[in-house]
């Protein structure tokens, strides 16, 4: 099976399309690249179908190295047939793969390996063969009676048969089968662990079929495991599978003394070896699986969160609020520069709010500011509820943004290096003010597991979850868009083709030659040559630049078919970008050749009509029930308005302005069946929830969206 072959069957793709995919990748494209420019070679993949060619291709090649080390490992051993080499070759996989290499797998020094050291293995061969005759009286040799008693024998024997009956791929797969389709996990709470065991009680005396556990369920005991708070026990018939093998093992005229021993190995070696390792094996499998289902809602997320409403180019002032040490106070430029900082004291126990509201006037005068940025931690509700109580001197729009991560970054050494002569809580609200107006810009500076819209993301394997994310991000910053002359290194990292290092390079070559004025201008980076400008150019921005394309997604090796369209609607390119009107009369037929086709030329028509276009839309101003500001002021049957803060796959929770979310579970989203909350709702969608239950001791707050009205939400 070759390696497309392989990827078709799991994706259900063409052959043809993975083949070219495979192609690009091996030659240093991207994936942002392919799926933007290149879709007449894929048909028009997306990003996410390109990523998982890429990780499975990398699969197949794991899979093929694997296969070639287990054929040399058993030809060493002297033990490869060619029925042996062909059943490894024909398999991708792996489970089988190591069934079949079980046997011969070099192993520690175990107690049926003891017992070949022994010269014990011709005696279990010839009492597996000769059941019905076979004894151990007349059929031990002498040298082995002088080595050791018939007790001894027998019991090296019987490790050697249940070593053997462990190794068998056939029984391996039959164990293997019953315990993934009927095994049952039993959890349940010891005693005496009490408050560390508060948030697992619901896996107190939790049982449920292992096949049928969802992701959450699966990581959160596991994590309950590890953690020496739950028991876990797994369930299945054991006796059932004991005696299949024992009817697989046994021949029909067999002896007693061969049958009671038979029998007793088979015991042993499932008890000992088969059973723990199928149930490892198996269990392994499941938490794969479960880390792929968190690892794909964490993306989702984070896609979301990235590509959040930006409210633009406006100048912010950013709150980090707080109560006894007073809320910080920033004013940033419209393109995010420090202007000012200050400390307002308008929450207890200081409640100055002359003096809060006489420095938040002043400061909207002086710096002219057009909208506040509010972070919504500690103190958010009472901040938020003094900032609109002020009559201020110009328009301005109070937005409450998520803060999740600002702490990590005012740590980190890229706020450090930005802001060396600040503290931490001048770079934190810093941080809350960008990312009201570019959420992406801001937060590609914060490792994305500390922004808090996964789950488990601790507990799953690590090196995928990076690699999720990394592709996400550089996803989401390659859709939007990079403008090269104000763009930071963090973010110049992610469009394709450059990296961190070249980043680097784009931002001191700009400081010390100014602006780019046009795309091919990126050209004189030093180190960036013509790979990494084909695969980033499309996607870096110029705006005000020599050629109007330089603000468009229109790859510059494309720029010729726009100029043949300029000459044929008989105007200049900047004309042509200012009427639509033209640019949709134009006959794409006049231009498809054989390496431009339909798709390409729409993409660019696309452009065309909308240069530039941001694919986000715009921040709104939301606000939550004024009457409610804690947990204590919530009441069952209250409607309440909501912000969607994260999306799992057992729901989704809302901030409804207490400092606790409330969890909406799947059942409550919809009065429809739905399998998962994604379907409906989306990230920081504004949305109307019911308070079904507050459970103040636990701080949890269980809402529903059933029969509640979001007309005007």
């Amino acid at each position: 099976m070759t390696k497309a072959e392989y990827i078709s069957k799991i994706l259900s793709i063409a052959v043809n399309k993975i083949e070219s995919t495979i192609d690009l990748l091996d030659t240093g494209a991207t994936i942002p690249f392919i799926s933007r420019y290149r879709k007449e070679m894929t048909g028009g993949l997306d990003e996410v179908t390109i990523f998982d060619i890429e990780r499975l291709a990398n699969k197949y090649d794991e899979i093929v190295a694997r296969k070639s080390y287990i054929i040399s490992t058993i030809d060493a051993a002297g033990a490869l047939t060619e029925e042996l080499r062909n059943a490894i070759e024909a398999s991708f996989e792996p489970t089988e793969i190591e069934d079949i290499f079980a046997p011969y797998k070099p192993r520690r020094r175990t107690r049926a390996q003891i017992a070949r050291e022994q010269g014990l293995e011709p005696l279990a061969d010839a009492l597996l063969a000769n059941q019905r005759t076979f004894s151990f009286d007349k059929d031990t040799p002498s040298a082995i009676r002088q080595a050791m008693s018939l007790d001894e024998a027998k019991a090296g024997t019987s490790d050697i048969i249940a070593e053997r009956i462990s190794d068998l791929a056939a029984n391996r797969r039959a164990t293997r089968q019953i315990i993934e389709r009927h095994a049952i996990v039993n959890v349940a709470i010891p005693l005496g662990k009490g408050e560390a065991a508060d948030k697992y009680q619901n896996y107190d005396k939790f049982s449920g079929k292992l096949s049928r556990l969802s992701s959450h369920q699966t990581l959160a005991i596991m994590r309950g495991v590890n953690e020496g708070i739950l028991k876990m026990k797994i369930v299945v018939d054991d006796n059932q599978l004991i005696d299949s093998i024992i009817r697989r093992t046994l021949q029909r005229n067999a002896n007693k003394e061969v049958a009671n021993l038979i029998s007793e190995a088979v015991i042993d070696g499932y008890d000992r070896l088969l059973r723990p390792s199928i149930e490892n094996e198996v269990l392994t499998q499941a938490k794969e699986k479960a880390d792929e289902a968190a690892i794909r809602n964490f993306a989702a997320n984070l896609r979301q969160m990235l590509l959040a409403s930006p409210l633009g180019n406006r100048r912010i002032l950013a709150i980090d609020p707080g109560f006894r040490t007073g809320c910080k106070v920033v004013c940033l430029d419209a393109n995010g520069g420090l202007l000012h900082n200050d400390v307002i004291y308008p929450t207890a126990p200081k409640l100055d709010i002359k003096g809060a509201t006489s420095k938040i006037v002043n400061l909207v005068e002086a710096y002219k500011i057009d909208a506040i940025s509010l972070g919504n931690g500690t103190a958010s509700r009472e901040t938020e509820r003094f900032l609109k109580s002020i009559k201020y001197p110009r328009r301005v729009e109070v937005f409450v943004v998520n803060e999740g991560g600002a702490s990590v970054y005012s740590a980190s050494k890229i706020a450090r290096d930005e802001f060396p002569e600040y503290d931490v809580t001048v770079r934190g609200a810093v941080s809350i003010g960008r990312r009201l107006m570019d959420p992406l810009a801001e937060l590609v500076k914060i490792d994305p597991k500390s922004i808090g819209v996964g789950q488990y993301q601790h507990d799953v394997n690590q090196k995928k979850l990076k690699e999720s994310l990394d592709t996400t991000v550089e996803a989401c910053v390659n859709s939007v868009g990079v403008d090269i002359n104000t763009a930071s290194a963090q973010l110049l990292q992610y469009v394709a083709g450059i990296g961190a290092s070249m980043a680097m390079n784009i931002v001191e070559y700009r400081a010390a030659n100014g602006d780019f004025i046009c795309r091919e201008d990126i050209l004189k980076v030093p180190r960036l040559g013509a790979k990494a400008y084909q695969q980033a150019a499309g996607f870096l921005r110029i705006r005000g630049g020599s050629n109007p394309l330089d603000n468009t997604a229109v790859h510059p090796e494309s720029y010729h078919i726009v100029k043949a369209m300029a000459k044929d609607a008989g105007v200049d390119i900047d004309n042509l970008i200012k009427r639509p009107d033209l640019v949709k009369s134009l006959d794409l037929n006049r231009y498809v050749n054989d390496k431009v086709g339909l798709p390409t030329l729409n993409d660019i028509i696309s452009e065309l009509e909308k240069p530039g276009r941001d694919p986000r839309t715009q921040a709104k101003v939301f606000s939550f029930d004024e009457n409610i500001s804690s947990i204590d002021d919530l009441l069952p049957g209250m409607e309440l308005p909501g912000i969607v803060n994260n999306i799992t796959d057992f729901g989704a929770f809302v901030d409804i302005g207490v400092h606790e979310s409330g969890l909406l579970h799947l059942s409550q989203i919809a009065t429809k069946y739905i399998k998962h909350p994604s379907e409906v709702l989306k990230l920081y969608q504004h949305v109307k929830v019911k308070v079904l239950e507050v459970d103040k001791r636990r701080k949890r707050i269980s809402l529903s969206m059933k029969d509640v009205s979001q007309q005007g939400v």
